[in-house]
Protein backbone atom coordinates (compact mmCIF):
# COMPACT_ATOMS: atom_id res chain seq x y z
CA UNK A 1 0.00 0.00 0.00
CA UNK A 2 1.53 3.32 -1.07
CA UNK A 3 1.69 6.51 1.00
CA UNK A 4 -1.49 8.06 -0.46
CA UNK A 5 -3.57 4.94 0.10
CA UNK A 6 -2.30 4.78 3.68
CA UNK A 7 -3.18 8.47 4.14
CA UNK A 8 -6.68 8.01 2.73
CA UNK A 9 -7.26 4.97 4.94
CA UNK A 10 -6.00 6.86 8.00
CA UNK A 11 -8.25 9.83 7.26
CA UNK A 12 -11.23 7.54 6.77
CA UNK A 13 -10.61 5.76 10.07
CA UNK A 14 -10.17 9.10 11.83
CA UNK A 15 -13.40 10.44 10.35
CA UNK A 16 -15.29 7.32 11.46
CA UNK A 17 -14.00 7.66 15.04
CA UNK A 18 -14.86 11.37 15.12
CA UNK A 19 -18.36 10.73 13.80
CA UNK A 20 -18.85 7.97 16.37
CA UNK A 21 -17.91 10.37 19.16
CA UNK A 22 -20.23 13.10 17.81
CA UNK A 23 -23.21 10.79 17.34
CA UNK A 24 -22.69 9.02 20.66
CA UNK A 25 -22.60 12.34 22.47
CA UNK A 26 -25.78 13.55 20.74
CA UNK A 27 -27.70 10.29 21.15
CA UNK A 28 -28.04 10.29 24.93
CA UNK A 29 -31.17 11.43 26.71
CA UNK A 30 -30.51 14.86 28.28
CA UNK A 31 -30.51 14.51 32.06
CA UNK A 32 -33.90 15.46 33.47
CA UNK A 33 -35.09 15.40 37.05
CA UNK A 34 -37.43 12.46 36.50
CA UNK A 35 -34.82 10.44 34.62
CA UNK A 36 -32.26 11.09 37.34
CA UNK A 37 -34.66 9.96 40.05
CA UNK A 38 -35.51 6.82 38.06
CA UNK A 39 -31.82 5.99 37.76
CA UNK A 40 -31.77 5.28 41.48
CA UNK A 41 -33.41 1.98 40.45
CA UNK A 42 -31.45 1.35 37.23
CA UNK A 43 -27.81 2.33 37.82
CA UNK A 44 -26.64 -1.25 38.41
CA UNK A 45 -28.29 -2.57 35.23
CA UNK A 46 -27.75 0.27 32.75
CA UNK A 47 -26.19 -0.48 29.38
CA UNK A 48 -22.58 0.62 28.71
CA UNK A 49 -22.83 2.47 25.39
CA UNK A 50 -19.22 3.69 25.47
CA UNK A 51 -17.83 0.19 25.93
CA UNK A 52 -20.12 -1.21 23.23
CA UNK A 53 -19.17 1.55 20.77
CA UNK A 54 -15.46 1.03 21.30
CA UNK A 55 -15.84 -2.71 20.75
CA UNK A 56 -17.98 -2.18 17.61
CA UNK A 57 -15.45 0.32 16.24
CA UNK A 58 -12.72 -2.26 16.76
CA UNK A 59 -14.72 -4.73 14.64
CA UNK A 60 -15.41 -2.15 11.95
CA UNK A 61 -11.83 -0.93 11.76
CA UNK A 62 -10.78 -4.55 11.34
CA UNK A 63 -13.19 -4.75 8.38
CA UNK A 64 -11.60 -1.64 6.87
CA UNK A 65 -8.13 -3.12 7.25
CA UNK A 66 -9.03 -6.45 5.64
CA UNK A 67 -11.50 -5.19 3.04
CA UNK A 68 -12.52 -8.83 2.54
CA UNK A 69 -15.84 -7.99 0.91
CA UNK A 70 -13.94 -6.28 -1.93
CA UNK A 71 -12.53 -9.63 -3.09
CA UNK A 72 -15.87 -11.48 -3.30
CA UNK A 73 -17.92 -11.56 -6.49
CA UNK A 74 -21.46 -10.17 -6.51
CA UNK A 75 -23.00 -13.64 -6.72
CA UNK A 76 -20.83 -14.88 -3.86
CA UNK A 77 -21.72 -11.83 -1.77
CA UNK A 78 -25.41 -12.56 -2.29
CA UNK A 79 -24.97 -16.20 -1.28
CA UNK A 80 -22.82 -15.35 1.74
CA UNK A 81 -25.49 -13.01 3.13
CA UNK A 82 -28.26 -15.55 2.51
CA UNK A 83 -26.19 -18.30 4.17
CA UNK A 84 -25.43 -15.99 7.10
CA UNK A 85 -29.15 -15.37 7.64
CA UNK A 86 -29.74 -19.12 7.49
CA UNK A 87 -27.07 -19.54 10.18
CA UNK A 88 -28.85 -17.00 12.37
CA UNK A 89 -32.07 -18.96 11.87
CA UNK A 90 -30.33 -22.12 13.09
CA UNK A 91 -29.00 -20.27 16.14
CA UNK A 92 -32.46 -18.95 17.01
CA UNK A 93 -34.00 -22.41 16.63
CA UNK A 94 -31.43 -24.06 18.93
CA UNK A 95 -31.70 -21.19 21.45
CA UNK A 96 -35.47 -21.75 21.55
CA UNK A 97 -34.92 -25.48 22.17
CA UNK A 98 -32.49 -24.65 24.96
CA UNK A 99 -35.02 -22.32 26.59
CA UNK A 100 -37.64 -25.10 26.51
CA UNK A 101 -35.27 -27.51 28.28
CA UNK A 102 -34.66 -25.07 31.14
CA UNK A 103 -38.36 -24.18 31.39
CA UNK A 104 -39.66 -27.77 31.36
CA UNK A 105 -40.66 -28.76 34.94
CA UNK A 106 -40.36 -32.44 34.00
CA UNK A 107 -36.61 -32.16 33.39
CA UNK A 108 -34.85 -32.51 36.73
CA UNK A 109 -31.32 -31.81 35.47
CA UNK A 110 -31.54 -29.29 32.60
CA UNK A 111 -27.78 -28.72 32.67
CA UNK A 112 -27.08 -32.32 31.69
CA UNK A 113 -30.11 -32.57 29.40
CA UNK A 114 -28.97 -29.54 27.42
CA UNK A 115 -25.29 -30.50 27.02
CA UNK A 116 -25.59 -31.42 23.32
CA UNK A 117 -27.64 -28.31 22.55
CA UNK A 118 -25.11 -26.06 24.25
CA UNK A 119 -22.25 -27.68 22.32
CA UNK A 120 -24.17 -27.13 19.09
CA UNK A 121 -24.78 -23.51 20.03
CA UNK A 122 -21.11 -22.92 20.77
CA UNK A 123 -20.23 -24.23 17.30
CA UNK A 124 -22.89 -22.05 15.67
CA UNK A 125 -21.75 -18.98 17.61
CA UNK A 126 -18.17 -19.57 16.42
CA UNK A 127 -19.38 -19.77 12.81
CA UNK A 128 -21.41 -16.60 13.27
CA UNK A 129 -18.44 -14.69 14.70
CA UNK A 130 -16.44 -15.57 11.58
CA UNK A 131 -19.09 -14.80 8.99
CA UNK A 132 -20.93 -11.84 10.56
CA UNK A 133 -18.27 -9.14 9.95
CA UNK A 134 -18.11 -10.00 6.24
CA UNK A 135 -21.91 -10.17 5.88
CA UNK A 136 -22.25 -6.82 7.63
CA UNK A 137 -19.60 -5.26 5.38
CA UNK A 138 -21.44 -6.55 2.28
CA UNK A 139 -24.78 -5.12 3.41
CA UNK A 140 -23.13 -1.82 4.31
CA UNK A 141 -21.63 -1.55 0.82
CA UNK A 142 -24.90 -2.51 -0.83
CA UNK A 143 -26.87 0.04 1.15
CA UNK A 144 -24.27 2.69 0.30
CA UNK A 145 -24.76 1.98 -3.40
CA UNK A 146 -28.53 2.22 -3.07
CA UNK A 147 -28.18 5.47 -1.11
CA UNK A 148 -26.12 6.86 -3.97
CA UNK A 149 -28.80 5.81 -6.47
CA UNK A 150 -31.35 7.69 -4.34
CA UNK A 151 -29.19 10.87 -4.20
CA UNK A 152 -28.67 10.51 -0.45
CA UNK A 153 -24.89 10.96 -0.65
CA UNK A 154 -22.19 13.57 -1.12
CA UNK A 155 -20.22 12.85 -4.29
CA UNK A 156 -21.50 9.28 -4.28
CA UNK A 157 -20.37 8.66 -0.68
CA UNK A 158 -22.83 8.36 2.22
CA UNK A 159 -22.14 10.79 5.07
CA UNK A 160 -21.72 9.37 7.56
CA UNK A 161 -20.61 6.05 6.02
CA UNK A 162 -23.05 3.18 6.56
CA UNK A 163 -21.83 1.22 9.58
CA UNK A 164 -23.88 -1.22 11.64
CA UNK A 165 -23.21 -4.09 14.00
CA UNK A 166 -25.64 -6.88 14.93
CA UNK A 167 -25.77 -7.50 18.64
CA UNK A 168 -28.02 -8.25 21.57
CA UNK A 169 -29.79 -4.95 22.11
CA UNK A 170 -30.44 -3.26 25.44
CA UNK A 171 -33.94 -3.01 26.82
CA UNK A 172 -35.44 0.47 27.13
CA UNK A 173 -37.21 1.69 30.27
CA UNK A 174 -39.78 4.22 29.05
CA UNK A 175 -41.35 6.62 31.55
CA UNK A 176 -44.41 8.81 31.01
CA UNK A 177 -46.43 10.96 33.38
CA UNK A 178 -49.72 9.38 34.39
CA UNK A 179 -51.85 12.42 33.55
CA UNK A 180 -50.73 12.66 29.90
CA UNK A 181 -48.96 10.58 27.28
CA UNK A 182 -45.45 12.01 26.97
CA UNK A 183 -42.07 10.28 27.02
CA UNK A 184 -40.11 11.78 29.90
CA UNK A 185 -37.27 9.28 30.07
CA UNK A 186 -35.71 6.47 28.05
CA UNK A 187 -33.11 4.56 30.05
CA UNK A 188 -31.21 1.73 28.35
CA UNK A 189 -30.76 -1.48 30.35
CA UNK A 190 -28.49 -4.49 29.87
CA UNK A 191 -29.90 -7.22 27.59
CA UNK A 192 -29.64 -9.93 30.26
CA UNK A 193 -32.48 -8.86 32.56
CA UNK A 194 -35.53 -11.11 32.43
CA UNK A 195 -39.25 -10.35 32.20
CA UNK A 196 -39.81 -10.88 35.93
CA UNK A 197 -37.09 -8.30 36.57
CA UNK A 198 -38.84 -5.93 34.15
CA UNK A 199 -42.01 -6.18 36.20
CA UNK A 200 -40.24 -5.57 39.51
CA UNK A 201 -38.41 -2.53 38.10
CA UNK A 202 -41.62 -1.04 36.67
CA UNK A 203 -43.42 -1.49 39.99
CA UNK A 204 -40.55 0.17 41.87
CA UNK A 205 -40.38 3.15 39.51
CA UNK A 206 -44.17 3.59 39.34
CA UNK A 207 -44.59 3.37 43.10
CA UNK A 208 -41.73 5.72 43.96
CA UNK A 209 -42.30 8.37 41.26
CA UNK A 210 -46.07 8.10 40.58
CA UNK A 211 -45.45 7.60 36.85
CA UNK A 212 -46.27 5.09 34.14
CA UNK A 213 -43.29 2.99 33.07
CA UNK A 214 -42.67 0.10 30.71
CA UNK A 215 -39.62 -1.91 29.68
CA UNK A 216 -39.76 -2.41 25.91
CA UNK A 217 -37.69 -4.23 23.34
CA UNK A 218 -36.19 -2.30 20.43
CA UNK A 219 -34.95 -3.23 16.95
CA UNK A 220 -32.03 -0.84 16.64
CA UNK A 221 -30.28 2.22 18.04
CA UNK A 222 -28.80 5.04 15.97
CA UNK A 223 -25.36 5.08 17.58
CA UNK A 224 -22.30 4.91 15.36
CA UNK A 225 -21.90 2.17 14.31
CA UNK A 226 -25.63 1.59 14.67
CA UNK A 227 -26.86 -1.26 16.85
CA UNK A 228 -29.11 -3.74 15.02
CA UNK A 229 -30.84 -6.71 16.59
CA UNK A 230 -29.82 -10.15 15.37
CA UNK A 231 -32.36 -11.51 12.88
CA UNK A 232 -32.76 -14.03 10.07
CA UNK A 233 -35.36 -11.87 8.29
CA UNK A 234 -33.66 -9.94 5.47
CA UNK A 235 -36.72 -7.77 4.84
CA UNK A 236 -36.70 -6.56 8.44
CA UNK A 237 -32.90 -6.33 8.55
CA UNK A 238 -32.48 -4.11 5.49
CA UNK A 239 -35.27 -1.80 6.65
CA UNK A 240 -33.82 -1.37 10.15
CA UNK A 241 -30.24 -0.84 8.90
CA UNK A 242 -31.60 1.93 6.66
CA UNK A 243 -33.79 3.33 9.46
CA UNK A 244 -30.88 3.65 11.87
CA UNK A 245 -28.53 5.06 9.22
CA UNK A 246 -31.20 7.70 8.56
CA UNK A 247 -30.93 8.59 12.25
CA UNK A 248 -27.17 8.96 11.71
CA UNK A 249 -27.87 11.44 8.90
CA UNK A 250 -30.35 13.38 11.02
CA UNK A 251 -28.05 13.38 14.07
CA UNK A 252 -25.67 15.66 12.15
CA UNK A 253 -28.47 18.11 11.31
CA UNK A 254 -30.93 20.23 13.33
CA UNK A 255 -33.82 17.73 13.38
CA UNK A 256 -31.70 14.97 14.90
CA UNK A 257 -29.83 17.31 17.23
CA UNK A 258 -33.23 18.38 18.62
CA UNK A 259 -34.55 14.82 18.98
CA UNK A 260 -35.22 15.22 22.70
CA UNK A 261 -36.39 18.85 22.59
CA UNK A 262 -40.09 18.00 22.36
CA UNK A 263 -42.42 15.02 21.77
CA UNK A 264 -43.30 16.48 18.36
CA UNK A 265 -39.66 16.53 17.24
CA UNK A 266 -39.14 12.96 18.45
CA UNK A 267 -42.14 11.83 16.40
CA UNK A 268 -40.85 13.78 13.39
CA UNK A 269 -37.48 12.04 13.71
CA UNK A 270 -38.88 8.53 14.13
CA UNK A 271 -41.54 8.85 11.46
CA UNK A 272 -39.10 10.28 8.91
CA UNK A 273 -36.61 7.49 9.69
CA UNK A 274 -39.36 4.86 9.41
CA UNK A 275 -40.46 6.16 6.02
CA UNK A 276 -36.87 6.30 4.76
CA UNK A 277 -36.05 2.88 6.21
CA UNK A 278 -38.91 1.25 4.35
CA UNK A 279 -38.06 2.92 1.03
CA UNK A 280 -34.29 2.36 1.18
CA UNK A 281 -34.68 -1.19 2.50
CA UNK A 282 -37.07 -2.10 -0.31
CA UNK A 283 -34.72 -0.55 -2.91
CA UNK A 284 -31.86 -2.66 -1.53
CA UNK A 285 -33.93 -5.83 -1.76
CA UNK A 286 -35.04 -5.04 -5.31
CA UNK A 287 -31.45 -4.54 -6.45
CA UNK A 288 -29.60 -7.28 -4.57
CA UNK A 289 -32.13 -9.79 -3.17
CA UNK A 290 -35.14 -9.67 -5.53
CA UNK A 291 -36.33 -13.13 -4.48
CA UNK A 292 -37.20 -11.67 -1.06
CA UNK A 293 -39.19 -8.66 -2.32
CA UNK A 294 -42.76 -8.90 -1.01
CA UNK A 295 -45.39 -9.33 -3.75
CA UNK A 296 -47.16 -6.13 -4.81
CA UNK A 297 -50.76 -5.58 -3.75
CA UNK A 298 -53.37 -6.59 -6.34
CA UNK A 299 -54.27 -3.79 -8.80
CA UNK A 300 -57.59 -2.03 -8.28
CA UNK A 301 -60.50 -3.21 -10.41
CA UNK A 302 -61.28 -1.21 -13.55
CA UNK A 303 -64.80 -0.31 -14.63
CA UNK A 304 -64.84 -3.20 -17.11
CA UNK A 305 -63.82 -5.84 -14.57
CA UNK A 306 -66.41 -8.12 -13.06
CA UNK A 307 -66.55 -7.40 -9.34
CA UNK A 308 -65.71 -10.41 -7.28
CA UNK A 309 -67.06 -11.25 -3.86
CA UNK A 310 -66.44 -8.57 -1.26
CA UNK A 311 -63.35 -9.38 0.82
CA UNK A 312 -63.98 -10.57 4.33
CA UNK A 313 -63.27 -7.81 6.85
CA UNK A 314 -60.51 -8.71 9.29
CA UNK A 315 -61.79 -10.39 12.41
CA UNK A 316 -59.68 -8.01 14.51
CA UNK A 317 -57.94 -4.96 13.00
CA UNK A 318 -55.02 -4.29 15.34
CA UNK A 319 -54.16 -0.81 14.04
CA UNK A 320 -57.77 0.37 14.06
CA UNK A 321 -58.39 -1.01 17.54
CA UNK A 322 -55.15 0.48 18.91
CA UNK A 323 -56.01 3.83 17.30
CA UNK A 324 -59.43 3.84 18.96
CA UNK A 325 -57.85 2.89 22.28
CA UNK A 326 -55.36 5.76 22.12
CA UNK A 327 -58.06 8.28 21.21
CA UNK A 328 -60.23 7.25 24.16
CA UNK A 329 -57.28 7.26 26.56
CA UNK A 330 -56.29 10.78 25.47
CA UNK A 331 -59.87 11.97 26.06
CA UNK A 332 -60.02 10.42 29.55
CA UNK A 333 -56.67 11.94 30.52
CA UNK A 334 -57.70 15.36 29.19
CA UNK A 335 -60.72 15.14 31.47
CA UNK A 336 -58.48 14.31 34.43
CA UNK A 337 -59.79 10.73 34.72
CA UNK A 338 -56.45 9.03 35.26
CA UNK A 339 -57.67 5.93 37.12
CA UNK A 340 -60.49 5.43 34.62
CA UNK A 341 -58.00 5.65 31.75
CA UNK A 342 -55.71 3.09 33.38
CA UNK A 343 -58.60 0.71 34.06
CA UNK A 344 -59.78 1.13 30.47
CA UNK A 345 -56.30 0.34 29.10
CA UNK A 346 -56.15 -2.87 31.13
CA UNK A 347 -59.58 -3.93 29.81
CA UNK A 348 -58.43 -3.19 26.27
CA UNK A 349 -55.15 -5.07 26.82
CA UNK A 350 -57.13 -8.20 27.66
CA UNK A 351 -59.13 -7.80 24.45
CA UNK A 352 -55.91 -7.54 22.44
CA UNK A 353 -54.56 -10.59 24.27
CA UNK A 354 -57.69 -12.62 23.51
CA UNK A 355 -57.24 -11.77 19.82
CA UNK A 356 -53.67 -13.03 19.69
CA UNK A 357 -51.74 -9.80 20.45
CA UNK A 358 -49.70 -10.63 23.52
CA UNK A 359 -49.22 -7.20 25.06
CA UNK A 360 -47.84 -7.54 28.58
CA UNK A 361 -48.81 -4.05 29.71
CA UNK A 362 -50.82 -1.30 27.99
CA UNK A 363 -50.28 2.03 29.70
CA UNK A 364 -49.25 5.66 29.12
CA UNK A 365 -45.61 4.65 28.61
CA UNK A 366 -46.63 2.14 25.91
CA UNK A 367 -48.33 4.88 23.90
CA UNK A 368 -45.53 7.37 24.59
CA UNK A 369 -43.03 4.97 23.01
CA UNK A 370 -44.93 3.33 20.14
CA UNK A 371 -46.94 6.43 19.25
CA UNK A 372 -43.81 8.16 17.89
CA UNK A 373 -43.55 5.66 15.01
CA UNK A 374 -46.29 7.10 12.82
CA UNK A 375 -45.24 6.21 9.28
CA UNK A 376 -48.59 4.45 8.82
CA UNK A 377 -52.01 5.90 9.70
CA UNK A 378 -53.82 4.65 12.77
CA UNK A 379 -52.18 2.64 15.52
CA UNK A 380 -50.71 3.89 18.79
CA UNK A 381 -50.31 7.49 17.57
CA UNK A 382 -54.05 8.10 17.80
CA UNK A 383 -55.05 11.55 16.57
CA UNK A 384 -51.56 13.01 16.94
CA UNK A 385 -51.22 15.29 13.87
CA UNK A 386 -47.42 15.07 13.67
CA UNK A 387 -47.14 11.71 11.95
CA UNK A 388 -49.84 12.60 9.45
CA UNK A 389 -47.99 15.82 8.57
CA UNK A 390 -44.73 13.94 8.00
CA UNK A 391 -46.52 11.44 5.75
CA UNK A 392 -48.16 14.26 3.80
CA UNK A 393 -44.83 16.01 3.30
CA UNK A 394 -43.36 12.79 1.90
CA UNK A 395 -46.33 12.41 -0.46
CA UNK A 396 -45.76 15.96 -1.74
CA UNK A 397 -41.97 15.66 -2.10
CA UNK A 398 -40.24 15.04 -5.42
CA UNK A 399 -38.07 12.26 -3.98
CA UNK A 400 -36.89 10.67 -0.77
CA UNK A 401 -33.79 12.89 -0.88
CA UNK A 402 -35.96 16.00 -1.20
CA UNK A 403 -38.13 14.82 1.71
CA UNK A 404 -35.19 14.08 4.04
CA UNK A 405 -33.42 17.26 3.06
CA UNK A 406 -36.46 19.32 3.98
CA UNK A 407 -37.15 17.41 7.20
CA UNK A 408 -33.55 17.37 8.40
CA UNK A 409 -33.28 21.15 8.83
CA UNK A 410 -36.47 21.55 10.86
CA UNK A 411 -36.45 22.48 14.53
CA UNK A 412 -40.19 22.69 15.27
CA UNK A 413 -43.56 21.23 14.34
CA UNK A 414 -44.58 24.70 13.12
CA UNK A 415 -41.95 24.46 10.39
CA UNK A 416 -43.34 21.10 9.32
CA UNK A 417 -46.88 22.48 9.16
CA UNK A 418 -45.73 25.43 7.05
CA UNK A 419 -43.85 23.15 4.66
CA UNK A 420 -46.88 20.90 4.26
CA UNK A 421 -49.17 23.86 3.64
CA UNK A 422 -46.75 25.36 1.12
CA UNK A 423 -46.35 22.17 -0.88
CA UNK A 424 -50.01 21.26 -0.74
CA UNK A 425 -51.04 24.66 -2.10
CA UNK A 426 -48.36 24.90 -4.79
CA UNK A 427 -48.21 21.29 -5.87
CA UNK A 428 -44.43 21.61 -6.10
CA UNK A 429 -41.52 20.94 -3.79
CA UNK A 430 -39.52 23.79 -2.29
CA UNK A 431 -36.54 22.58 -0.26
CA UNK A 432 -35.76 24.96 2.57
CA UNK A 433 -32.03 24.14 2.56
CA UNK A 434 -29.45 22.91 0.02
CA UNK A 435 -29.75 19.27 -1.00
CA UNK A 436 -28.03 16.47 0.91
CA UNK A 437 -25.96 15.62 -2.18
Amino acid sequence: MDFWNILRQTLRVGAVILLAILILSSSNMPPGDLAQRARAFTRQIEFDFVGWTLDALRVKLGQFALGSDNYISSDSQHQLVVDYLGLIHQIQRVEAQLNVVFADPNISDPQSASADLRTTLDDLYAQRDQVAPVAEAILQTQLSSVASDLDLTFGGQPVPPVLYHSTALPWALIISPRDEIRQEADISLIPDITVDQHVVLEEQVDGALDVSSLVVGIGGIGLYPTMINQTSNINWLTEVIAHEWTHNILSLRPLGLNYFTSPELRTMNETAASIAGKEIGLALLERYYPEFVPPPPPPPLSDSDEPGPAPEPPVFDFRAEMHATRVNVDKLLEDGKIEEAELYMEVRRKIFWENGYLIRKLNQAYFAFYGAYADLPGGAAGEDPVGAAVRELRANSDSLADFLNTMSWMTSFDQLERAVEQRSSSGASHPIRPNLH
